[in-house]
């Protein structure tokens, strides 16, 4: 009879093992700029990851930040550089089956790199989705929607563009809650952008702003009492300080949300310890994966906190990644921001995602359950130091 040390070691044996793990860079047009206040984006840069495993199982992820290095620390080509130098050869022979035990050998042999971790945290997730023929979501515990409510942000930086768009968007019913991206330009300029475009569309779409944070404690304490009077109904971040947050927060009939200042677990326990904001905009790439970003939606329901599905502009396969996390919080109120791909001119997926009467509907193949294109992205493949997207003040 064998020994239960021994039949772990035969099933372990019999495993499959990663063999491989490549990364490539696709530079991508956007249907208009994006403009935020550290950056304004004329396209967006994907960093892909594709894990090859032993069972002929091929797993994918993808990295993406938000006007390269503008909002934080990691690139797209910073993530490849990391994926292609430490992260494969940790990988590379590992039990392909155990996706927290090989992050966890991983997180102890590279330090921080979050958005890397979690592009590589999907690919494993995917790959063993299509080995047991389950979505993601079931994973991670299961889903308990179908369907989620999407978020269209509103940053051509003029007034006008942005409410003819926001019109187009209700006709065609794609969105009817608009986040608009403010703190580039004056106080009171911003405050008249928000003013006009929430006049424009009435009780037709709901408005919200995303200052990244721009703002000092002062701005913000005025922009926050203005915009509860012109119908805004939550602020992103205004400001980067935790402590400003938590003075700040409740002190206006408007919800305050922090996303910066979530970096994982340990800074969304201190949030909720301090009772700094009202909201917790969920990202799995800032939370350093999909496990991760359970976990910070694990402390703000235990805090009473309410949640809402951010996103870095990913693309097809960072929002599907995403989409499947979110599909299992008990809560979420605020809906999510998973609009990346609309904002991208090109189709890099064999077949669209479904975005329809106000929502996403999340996919429920194996894996992601989605499949790339490869004719089409090799296209847009970058090929050495070719870069087609710029990205300015």
């Amino acid at each position: 009879m064998k020994t239960m040390s021994a039949s772990f070691a035969a099933t372990s044996h019999l495993a499959p093992v990663i063999e491989r793990v490549d990364t490539f860079l696709l530079d991508l047009p956007t249907i208009r700029p994006h403009k935020l206040s550290v950056a304004t984006m004329n396209g967006q840069t994907l960093m892909l990851v594709k894990v090859y495993c032993s069972d002929g199982v091929v797993g994918f992820g993808e990295g993406t930040t938000i006007g390269g290095l503008a909002y934080g620390g990691e690139s797209p080509e910073g993530m490849k550089l990391a994926i292609d130098s430490y992260f494969a050869p940790i990988m590379t022979g590992q039990d392909a089956t155990r996706v927290q035990a090989l992050m966890a050998r991983i997180g102890k042999m590279v330090k921080e790199n979050r958005f890397a971790k979690c592009a590589v945290e999907t690919a494993l997730l995917d790959a063993h989705g299509k080995r047991l023929g389950l979505p993601v979501s079931e994973l991670l515990g299961g889903r308990r929607r179908e369907r989620l409510p999407v978020v269209w942000t509103l940053a051509s930086g003029n007034t006008d563009n942005d409410i003819a768009e926001a019109e187009r968007m209700l006709d065609i019913r794609r969105h009817n809650i608009f986040k608009l991206k403010i703190g580039a330009g004056p106080l009171r300029e911003d405050l008249e952008h928000v003013a006009a475009i929430k006049r424009a569309l009435g009780e037709r779409g709901a408005v919200r702003v995303d200052v990244n944070m721009a703002w000092s404690e002062t701005e913000a304490a005025y922009g926050m009492a203005a915009l509860a009077d012109a119908g805004c109904e939550l602020v992103e971040q205004p400001v980067a300080s935790v402590s400003a947050l938590s003075r700040l927060v409740r002190r206006y009939p408007v919800a305050l949300m922090a996303d910066e200042a979530l970096q994982g677990p340990e800074s969304a326990f201190e949030l909720a310890r301090i009772h700094g904001v009202d909201v917790f905009a969920v990202k799995i790439e800032q939370s350093g994966g999909l496990f991760n970003a359970q976990r910070v939606a694990a402390i703000a329901d235990a805090a009473g906190i309410e949640l809402y599905g951010g996103t870095m502009l990913e693309g097809a396969f960072g929002t599907v990644a995403s989409a499947q996390v979110f599909s299992t919080f008990a809560n979420l109120k605020w809906g999510t921001e998973l609009f990346g791909p609309l904002l991208l001119t090109e189709e890099i997926l064999a077949t669209s995602l479904d975005y329809s009467d106000f929502e996403l509907t999340v996919p429920d193949g194996p894996g992601l359950g989605i499949e790339l294109d490869e004719d089409r992205a090799a296209f847009f493949v970058r090929d050495g130091l070719r870069k087609t997207i710029s990205v300015a003040r």
